[in-house]
């Protein structure tokens, strides 16, 4: 499709709410004006795109009403899309608006504001717990998920490695000698599959386990 195709539904929307619309002024694709009111532009593309985000912080010298606007899709990809694309225009004091094709239907899901972002205190403790529970700095930055060595990682290895060299023992003891608060819950839920239970209350470390430790040595 081609970006003039949503032209005809936008306009109208806009008109609908009291706006006198006009096409192609100066840069921006669509303006529109209604009395006492700042002007209010919205950019048109085929598709969610940096280009088209581009563009919008460009108009937002000449007016805060900016608005991105582009089709609506199908299926879980576009919902996830959509639903990124929406938080970056939140963010960057945009509107969004979609328009389904098959009926010109135009829906906008937010509208330009000034953005406040909301701190999670209880995410940045968690940054910070973990921030101090790490030993050293063991990944390179920018490294995939998998695989990354965390606080919790590096408490499980020393678990397995104290097992390794003293064999089957009790979580109290483990707790103790490896410097493990939470030995015996970690060793129970055995996230890594590197543990196994003799009997209650004692853990032995797998073959899994045993190479890990060995690894981390």
């Amino acid at each position: 499709m081609r970006e003039t195709e949503l032209y005809a539904p936008v306009k109208a929307f806009l008109e609908a709410q009291g706006y006198e619309v006009k096409a192609e002024i100066g840069a921006a694709d669509v303006v529109a004006c209604r009395d006492g009111d700042e002007p209010l532009i919205v950019e048109l593309k085929t598709g969610f795109s940096l280009s088209l985000i581009h563009q919008a912080v460009a108009r937002q010298m000449v007016t805060d009403a900016v608005y991105i606007a582009a089709p609506r899709g199908k299926g879980r990809a576009f919902l996830a899309s959509l639903k990124n694309m929406k938080k970056l225009a939140r963010r960057l004091g945009l509107g969004l608006i979609t328009v389904r094709m098959k009926d010109e239907l135009v829906e906008v899901h937010c509208d330009p504001a000034p953005f406040q972002p909301r701190k999670s205190k209880r995410r940045k403790d968690l940054l910070l717990r973990e921030f101090a529970k790490r030993s050293g700095d063991p990944n390179i930055g920018g490294s995939i998920r998998a695989g990354l060595v965390t606080a919790y990682r590096q408490d499980a290895l020393k678990c397995a490695e104290y097992l390794a060299s003293s064999g089957a023992s009790k979580g109290l003891i483990v707790a103790r000698e490896a410097g493990v608060k939470t030995a015996t819950r970690m060793m129970a839920d055995n996230h890594y599959g590197w543990f196994f239970r003799v009997e209650k209350g004692i853990y032995d470390v797998t073959e899994a386990g045993r190479a890990a430790a060995l690894q981390a040595t």
